[in-house]
């Protein structure tokens, strides 16, 4: 039997709105609340044989912590990225022994091929076109340098760690030689995938089956200027003023910000064209039928909603869903499915897709949710999703951080989101409750008083998450006089 193919592509803080998909029937009302008016019509085609998530989220939302999940099949707090990683968070990275998502890849027999932003891993003073140097000069140093014992079985290797000017990007190849194409990175990282998928320059093996993660770091931050963006995708905004950009409820439009939407926007579409011309490819060399095709993102991007100047690492919609779009094995028309989709879930629910199910580790804490997406099956576990916000904890005599600060923790169900936030004391300091069906904006925070079985229900789903997953928040029993952790022996 021919194994399928496992095509993934992951651009970064690209939010689930941003998808001009949500203005087809089928689609329209799973989309929270108004989309944006942004033009992508690969992906717009590619829905038309794909499953739709609206439920999938970023746990933790922000970049190294979901990349962790999205490896290992843990939540932070096991997964070894609990934040994001920099040379100051010797907390914050990838652990050489972790058995990842491409080392089952590589070891069920797939050439494993990742091109564009990692993230991943503790920078150190290891650039090999500068010994003993960092690959960034900054301080703290975010950039860096995944040596091949630290690539988690890859095979062809095309990345960098984390480098955010995206016209002038740079890449370390599979034996460490750096390439700086000076062009705008999604389109040079769609070149390079393109010529894997034809294997122009013998790239991969072509008698093995193959799974390429592209991960475009477009429509992340910076995007200001055309500097930032492709000429031929800003123009598809230009003519737009502010208030015809910003249409969500929420969006503050007297943030200096909102001048950015444009290239936002630029950027969104610019990646949604590369993205067309990689399914081209593959539908060129007769794969099309047989791979697995995702598109995700890291996390959202709050882009002036609730008057936020940050981008992410907050429970809002803007920046904790994300698009999610998998086409299975010959699959040919449509789907919505409801399920809950955790970050940590994705390594086990693409490999159980794979038929690679039985290659899973014993000890993960991410779950399944093929069955419940491909064969609408209930699952008790997709009725809700966990949210999770760190902050740098203790530091070590050098400024290291060396441990993490959980500082909120929440729940979002079919119809709420549900979070709780606490001081440096552990003690309760906020409380955010929303009824995402009457205030898809997430506008009106109700007092949790008002329903005591309502908060005691989420309470409890929040309590059992927790437990399961073996947080801090459970672990330490935090707010254990609100929450109804089960006692140790039931977890």
């Amino acid at each position: 039997m021919i194994k399928p193919n496992l095509l993934y592509i992951f651009p970064d803080q690209f939010r689930q709105m941003s998808m001009s998909l949500w203005n087809e029937l089928l689609f329209k009302e799973h989309c929270s609340g108004k989309a944006d008016p942004v033009y992508t019509p690969n992906l717009d085609n590619f829905s038309q044989q794909a499953y739709l998530l609206p439920n999938a989220v970023s746990n933790c939302p922000v970049c190294s912590p979901h990349r962790g999940s999205l490896f290992t099949g843990q939540y932070p707090n096991k997964s070894g990225v609990p934040l994001n990683c920099n040379s100051e968070r010797v907390i914050s990275d990838l652990p050489a022994s972790a058995t990842c998502f491409t080392d089952i890849l590589a070891q069920s027999g797939y050439h494993v091929g990742y091109i564009g932003k990692w993230h991943l891993d503790l920078p150190t003073p290891n650039a090999p076109d500068k010994p003993g140097e960092y690959v960034d000069s900054s301080v703290p140093a975010w950039d860096s340098y995944t040596e091949p014992q630290r690539r988690h079985g890859i095979h062809y290797w095309y990345g960098y760690g984390t480098f955010d000017e995206h016209r002038n990007p740079h890449y370390y190849d599979t034996d460490g030689v750096r390439h700086e194409p000076r062009t705008w990175s999604a389109e040079h990282e769609a070149d390079k995938a393109i010529a894997y998928l034809k294997n122009e320059n013998a790239e991969r093996d072509p008698s093995s089956p193959f799974a390429l993660f592209v991960s475009m770091n477009p429509p992340h931050s910076p995007y200001q200027s055309l500097e930032d963006c492709r000429e031929q995708d800003l123009q598809l905004y230009e003519a737009f003023i502010d208030e015809q950009l910003l249409v969500r409820d929420n969006a503050k439009l007297d943030l200096e910000k909102a001048a950015s939407a444009r290239y936002y926007f630029a950027n969104v579409s610019g990646v949604d064209q590369q993205f067309g011309r990689i399914v081209e490819t593959l539908k060129e060399i007769g794969e099309w039928d047989n791979t697995i095709v995702v598109f995700t993102s890291d996390h959202g991007e709050t882009l002036c909603s609730q008057g936020l100047t940050d981008a992410k690492n907050v429970i809002f919609e803007e920046a904790f869903l994300v698009p999610f779009l998998v086409k299975d094995v010959d699959q040919n028309l449509p789907k919505v499915s409801e399920t809950f989709l955790n970050s940590a879930d994705i390594m086990p629910t693409i490999l159980d897709m794979l038929g690679l199910k039985e290659s899973l580790p014993t000890n993960i804490t991410g779950q399944s949710k093929a069955s419940s997406i491909v064969d609408n099956k209930n699952d008790i576990h997709s009725n809700c999703a966990l949210y999770i916000r760190n902050l740098d904890g203790e530091k070590d005599e050098n400024g290291k951080v060396v441990s993490y600060f959980p500082q909120s923790r929440g729940i979002r169900t079919d119809r709420y989101t549900f979070a709780l936030e606490i001081d440096r004391k552990l003690k309760l300091d906020s409380i955010l409750l929303f009824d995402n069906k009457r205030d898809p904006y997430q506008l009106a925070n109700i007092a949790w008083q008002a329903s005591a079985s309502l908060t005691q229900e989420l309470l409890s789903q929040l309590a059992a998450e927790l437990a399961r997953i073996q947080d801090p928040w459970a672990e330490l029993r935090i707010l254990n006089d609100i929450l109804p952790y089960p006692h140790s022996k039931d977890c």
